[in-house]
């Protein structure tokens, strides 16, 4: 059971920011802050959702990636982080699974997600 007044806190800092919604399947592209000495700048982070886990002011989601040379690579980002600029959902992914993990034992054509129907 949470403290009351941490869930009222919590819930004050959640309305400020806007998330769309999006689910483990989905394709997703985050814009980050980097930060490169005293320059700053946006960073497109464009992968698969393979899990979403937490509550609150602490949920996270895992983006996993190709990189070069076929390299996995995964980020996990806090929702509601200051160095979030933008989440933008660019494809809806059909899956039957909450976790994704067994992507990535996955390459190549084996590792795609079907694009939802509507």
């Amino acid at each position: 059971m949470r403290n009351k007044y941490i869930e009222h806190f919590e819930k004050s800092q959640i309305s400020e920011k806007s998330v769309p919604e999006f689910k483990a399947g989905d394709t997703v592209r985050v814009a980050v802050n980097i930060k490169e000495g005293n320059k700053t700048r946006v960073q497109n982070f464009e992968g698969i959702c393979i899990a979403i886990k937490g509550e609150g002011t602490g949920k996270t989601f895992t983006v996993r990636k190709i990189g070069a040379n076929n390299v996995g690579v995964e980020r996990i980002f806090p929702i509601y982080s200051d160095s979030i600029v933008d989440i933008k959902v660019v494809r809806r992914g059909r899956v039957r699974r909450a976790k994704l993990f067994y992507l990535r034992g996955r390459t190549g054509k084996a590792a795609r997600i079907k694009e939802l129907r509507k």
